[in-house]
């Protein structure tokens, strides 16, 4: 290598849960791909930054370090960006995530190896994926009315945590993560835009409605599966365990 030649970083092609079919066409995200920075130091001191994490903001600092297609990271949808996640922890350490399990029938600890690498993607059905359009129908099951609604992205999930934390501000008994999250993702009512219209019927749904509503919008989000099948020592069979994001997912002890 010349003095003059720069290093430039090897990357790595990810593939999104959503195939990008829920971005617009002008999105570089559309094409169902993006490439990954192979983690380095500048990436460590990210991880490692005492403000990034006092502020909760140090996971998106560095995923949007590592990210190496150059994206808007508010319109990334959520499973995406969980799929970005466990991406980004395998380049940086490893696919084996190792972590402490308690057996609730023996009250025994043991620790417990994942391969993430083998982590699938959820099931889909794609017939309902108006290609470029982030927006689905559902007709509730009781009230007979249509709802619009679309697929939380990054910049959603920011909007529903600063209004649950306004709402805390104002009355430390007040609980809307239902329906502040109902109100994030529905935009139509019958057809109708009108925010506050939107607002309101999200807060007098029917309960059956909007079990009914949350188990659909539940079953279309692209997502990765963060659930996985072993066996304890004991000999019993747990399915479906969700897989555990403690502080070493990516901040492992190494043991240097």
């Amino acid at each position: 290598m010349s003095e003059n030649q720069v290093f430039k970083t090897p990357t790595q092609p990810l593939d999104l849960p959503s195939k990008g079919k829920l971005y617009s066409k002008e999105s570089p995200l559309s094409s169902g791909v993006i490439e990954l920075n192979l983690p380095t130091a500048y990436h460590e001191d990210i991880l490692t930054n005492r403000n990034y994490i006092q502020q909760g903001l140090v996971i998106d600092k560095f995923l949007q370090a590592i990210i190496a297609t150059k994206i808007d990271y508010n319109e990334l949808l959520v499973g995406d960006k969980n799929a970005i996640m466990v991406g980004a922890r395998i380049l940086a350490y490893g696919s084996n995530y190792s972590f402490k399990y308690t057996d609730p029938s023996t009250r025994e600890s043991e620790e417990i190896t994942v391969d993430l690498s083998q982590l699938k993607e959820k099931e889909i059905d794609w017939t309902q994926v108006k290609e470029g359009i982030n927006e689905f129908d559902f007709t509730l099951p009781m009230s007979k009315v249509t709802v619009t609604f679309k697929i939380l992205c990054h910049k959603d999930e920011n909007n529903i945590e600063a209004e649950l934390k306004g709402m805390q501000k104002i009355s430390k008994n007040m609980s809307g993560d239902i329906t502040v999250r109902l109100g994030n993702s529905i935009v139509a009512i019958n057809g109708n835009r009108d925010q506050k219209s939107i607002r309101d019927f999200s807060k007098s749904m029917p309960m059956q409605d909007s079990q009914a509503l949350r188990k659909h919008i539940t079953s279309v989000t692209p997502d990765i599966l963060m659930k996985f099948d072993f066996t304890t020592k004991s000999g019993e069979v747990v399915e479906g365990l969700s897989l555990p994001m403690t502080v070493d997912f990516f901040w492992p002890d190494l043991g240097i």
